[in-house]
């Protein structure tokens, strides 16, 4: 139903914006999160890349995390020097490729790669089904930059009160606290003043 409604065969990830109470009433038979997963193939690798006599590309990189990312890094850049107009998925600023949306925004899209560079392919506008939660996501992602680049805890509340799948108003306060604090280290910023 979901497919004839919208008229195109959603992202996989959409699925936890359209069928939110599903995920959550299965999520114990989720796998690991894909930072899980992420995180033991880094472990495994650089086990792998310490040892001195390795001559062969450790099997985990291969696995879940970025493992034909090299691959398609090399076929852009092979695009670029060769200038061959091949058309590559690009995250880039659009600068007005897909009318009603501010041309600052990075979009994920095709763009033809030539010798001159990276160009977006033009767009149709976004019909409202699809335009209302690109625009609630990148207002979380303009308000998380925000937060994190300048300290701005109010910043990091509204990215929180913002997103779709965030906690509801009253667990905001003490979600932020506590991560804040459990990644104090790397968020120096939000305590300036604090010591």
């Amino acid at each position: 139903e979901t497919i004839e409604a919208l008229g195109v065969i959603p992202n996989d990830y959409l699925q936890y914006f359209y069928y939110t109470e599903h995920k959550l009433a299965n999520q114990n038979e989720w796998p690991p999160s894909r930072a899980e997963q992420v995180m033991e193939i880094e472990a495994n690798l650089l086990k792998e890349y310490a040892e001195p006599n390795r001559t062969e590309p450790p099997e985990d990189l291969m696995k879940r995390g970025g493992a034909y990312y090299s691959t398609l890094a090399t076929q852009l850049l092979d695009a670029h020097y060769n200038d061959s107009g091949l058309v590559f998925a690009v995250n880039m600023r659009h600068n007005g490729s897909v009318k009603g949306l501010p041309k600052d925004w990075v979009l994920e899209m095709p763009c033809r790669v030539d010798k001159k560079g990276i160009h977006p392919l033009p767009a149709a506008p976004l019909p409202p089904v699809f335009f209302g939660l690109l625009a609630t996501i990148k207002m979380y992602e303009i308000l998380t930059v925000e937060a994190a680049v300048h300290g701005d805890r109010d910043a990091a509340y509204q990215a929180l009160l913002v997103h779709p799948l965030g906690p509801s108003e009253e667990k905001i306060p003490a979600l932020l606290d506590d991560m804040l604090n459990t990644n104090r280290i790397y968020l120096p910023q939000f305590f300036k003043g604090a010591e």
